[in-house]
């Protein structure tokens, strides 16, 4: 991928520059999409190839890719090479590019993108990822939310490269609240309440699931081990207070001491997090382990991985700890937010009503879920949008727009596109005739699915979604421009046949893209049914 164009690039480039094609590869790039000019489809960088990043106006750099533009040839999958700023420009032929992405798309299914050359000699991993992890003895706060969805990203990802991912809840059963609660339930036993799983419940709701509900309880025993571990490798040093600490610096700096037990014996949040991550290796054996909560927790983590290293433990430099910011304003009706459970309720009602509020014959068959799962995709996008360390400011007016870079656009982008496969879809072939599909708007979208693969890898990379959201969100804006233009209905069969197969295939990776995002696409999403459905020149697209 991008369907086979960058490696036979690469092998061209290769001939002339006696490196292996798989040297190459990375060097080569989808050019983003733009609506003032039409772009080449892939560039190279010369500054990635002299292994520098100085500035692309550099004469020899220019005057290098002048000379290497120059010695390329033309062939029956490029059609014309330039030069841009440092860079090598390639156009592939047109009715190439055109019939095997659509097919590659198609054939591909959910594995478009990840089959990509970008992706080729990848080792499969074992991979634990540590999400959500709320305390059992309290309602789910919204400080676990980001947690939740972040982890069910990374681990959505890692699963859809092949990887063996194993997702842990760990969750927070220690403490006086948690004796309080089974001291409640001894005495006045509310096990239906119990046995309901409302916990279980929320993940649901928001599509989570996890393959090991392990609680801190559980290393209470083997955080007795790793103290005395600790004590025998003589990292263990007691304080006047009678408490056990580790001194991380060795100087006695004090920005570098972690405390690793009470006064009384009983162990710490550090301590069993210490005995979790050995546990956890000797049963899965993992090749990476990815820890997700806020940025608070930042010194924490690097404490833990520094304690396994001194600990003789070469395996924690395979620990990843994946921070994230404060969600700041989000407040409902009531007031102030505090449990998940008043989040969904708040989505779930905010949409019933902005749905009821638009007057139509039709309806739909399960409102409920349609509100909750538009809801949860315009929460998911904002949340996704920027960087994930980053704080934001929470707005419900925001997320709910239809017109701006929404989860509500997206599923209304998604479900329009799957109407107009269900309405004309049975009456033309599988096959397709590419010089139908030549109109600078198919050429544009096009070209923004040959970089897909690119865009995997660079989440792939950083673990950050805002690569997917923003590339998502573009290819709605693109289909949606293209469809204003692009008609089906009283075309001729041989252009409705083809315009078609390039919507599919718009929709098909739209569904990818939301789906690792955690996203569940809508098939059925009017919209009548949103309260401000997006207009262009002051007239409803819908």
């Amino acid at each position: 991928m991008a369907c086979g164009f960058r490696r036979s690039i690469a092998r061209q480039l290769s001939r002339l520059l006696d490196l292996p094609p798989e040297n190459l590869i990375k060097s080569i790039s989808a050019v983003p999409i733009s609506r003032k000019e039409e772009v080449a489809d892939f560039q190279l960088s010369v500054d990635s190839l002299l292994g520098n990043n100085n500035d692309h106006s550099r004469p020899d750099v220019q005057v290098q890719a002048t000379r290497l533009a120059e010695k390329l040839k033309c062939d029956t999958v490029v059609s014309e090479i330039s030069t841009g700023q440092g860079t090598v420009n390639f156009k592939i032929n047109r009715e190439l590019l055109t019939k095997t992405v659509l097919q590659q798309v198609i054939k591909d299914g959910s594995k478009y993108g990840l089959n990509s050359e970008l992706f080729s000699g990848l080792p499969q991993k074992k991979i634990v990822v540590e999400f959500s992890s709320p305390n059992v003895a309290k309602k789910f706060h919204v400080g676990h939310l980001r947690s939740t969805i972040i982890g069910n990203f990374i681990a959505n990802l890692k699963e859809a490269l092949g990887h063996q991912v194993t997702r842990i809840n760990y969750l927070g059963d220690w403490g006086m609240q948690f004796g309080l609660l089974g001291t409640g339930f001894q005495l006045f036993g509310y096990e239906e309440k119990l046995q309901s799983n409302p916990l279980q419940h929320l993940f649901e709701r928001l599509g989570v699931h996890f393959d090991e509900y392990s609680g801190e309880s559980f290393y209470r025993e083997k955080s007795q081990e790793v103290l005395k571990l600790l004590d025998s490798k003589g990292l263990l040093q007691k304080t006047i207070k009678g408490t056990a600490i580790v001194d991380l610096s060795g100087n006695g700096d004090p920005s570098s001491i972690c405390t690793v037990m009470r006064s009384d014996g009983t162990s710490l949040y550090a301590t069993r997090d210490l005995a979790a991550a050995i546990d956890r290796m000797d049963k899965y054996n993992f090749d990476t382990m990815i820890y997700v909560t806020d940025k608070g927790q930042k010194k924490h983590f690097q404490q833990v991985f520094q304690m396994l290293q001194i600990m003789g433990y070469d395996w924690a430099e395979r620990c990843q700890h994946v921070p994230f910011g404060v969600v700041q304003g989000m407040k409902t009706r009531r007031g102030e937010v505090t449990f998940l459970e008043d989040v969904l309720n708040e989505i779930r009602s905010r949409m019933l009503q902005n749905m009821a509020s638009i007057k139509t014959t039709k309806e739909v068959e399960n409102p409920q879920e349609t509100a909750e799962r538009v809801g949860l995709a315009a929460l998911i996008i904002q949340d996704f949008k920027g960087v994930l360390l980053s704080d934001y400011q929470f707005s419900w007016d925001r997320i709910f727009q239809s017109r701006g870079d929404t989860g509500v656009f997206l599923q209304y982008t998604h479900a329009r596109l799957h109407s107009l496969e269900e309405t004309f879809g049975c009456g033309y072939l599988n096959d397709f005739n590419t010089a139908c599909l030549q109109e600078p708007q198919s050429v544009s979208i096009l070209q923004h699915l040959l970089r897909f693969d690119e865009v995997l890898y660079r989440s792939s990379q950083d673990l950050q979604p805002r690569h997917i959201v923003n590339y998502l969100l573009t290819l709605s804006h693109l289909a949606g421009m293209a469809h204003k233009t692009l008609h089906i209905k009283d075309s001729p069969p041989e252009v409705a046949g083809a315009r078609l197969h390039l919507f599919r295939a718009v929709r098909s990776v739209l569904a990818n893209g939301m789906k690792l995002l955690g996203i569940t696409p809508l098939q059925v999403f009017l919209c009548c049914q949103i309260q401000h459905a997006p207009h262009h020149n002051g007239k409803s697209i819908c």
